[in-house]
């Protein structure tokens, strides 16, 4: 590929699957792989340990910061992936302002699924019983540029072949 590899935010709600295929996707391109649930600042993630939703105010330093480890990754011209729930229309928009062609896949899930899955994850500090709050903020992304949505209960591995078919596609086509 000829193309310098891809400024991606893989994006949903919580449990959706975000960090595992972001991984897989910045190791096929060997990106470096942003996990920005690491850049929560110890008073967000002892709310949410305790149930209490985050809110966009508790959101914007946080958001800042990852919006800062996008252009720092653009202006070295490296390729980089990020997990970030990026919930909001002008969260996306956001990081997109930071990134210029910056790509979004949307790991779309089900409430239930979603809910399931966060109950079953080990030693995460996101409790099941924030996933409404998770889907109460979310703003498809339907209709925004540069967007892929994809099934997230499919294997992960034909997730990770679909989106860098997606991104090479794209990348090319750039060049």
């Amino acid at each position: 590929m000829s193309a310098p590899g891809p400024a991606l935010v893989v994006m949903g709600v919580s449990g959706c699957g975000k960090s595992e295929l972001g991984r897989g996707v910045a190791g096929h391109y060997g990106a470096a792989f942003i996990e920005a649930d690491e850049f929560h600042p110890a008073e967000n993630v002892d709310k949410m340990r305790r149930g209490v939703p985050l809110d966009d105010a508790d959101r914007a330093g946080w958001l800042a910061l990852l919006a800062d480890k996008l252009r720092d990754a653009a202006t070295r011209g490296e390729p980089a992936v990020m997990a970030c729930s990026a919930l909001k229309a002008r969260y996306r928009d956001q990081l997109r302002a930071a990134a210029p062609g910056l790509r979004f896949v949307f790991l779309e899930l089900s409430r239930d699924a979603a809910a399931e899955r966060v109950a079953n994850r080990p030693g995460h500090y996101m409790p099941p019983s924030l996933v409404d709050s998770q889907f109460a903020a979310l703003e498809p992304p339907c209709g925004e540029p540069g967007v892929l949505t994809v099934d997230a209960t499919a294997p992960r591995e034909a997730l990770v072949e679909q989106v860098v078919a997606w991104l090479d596609q794209a990348l090319t086509e750039e060049v």
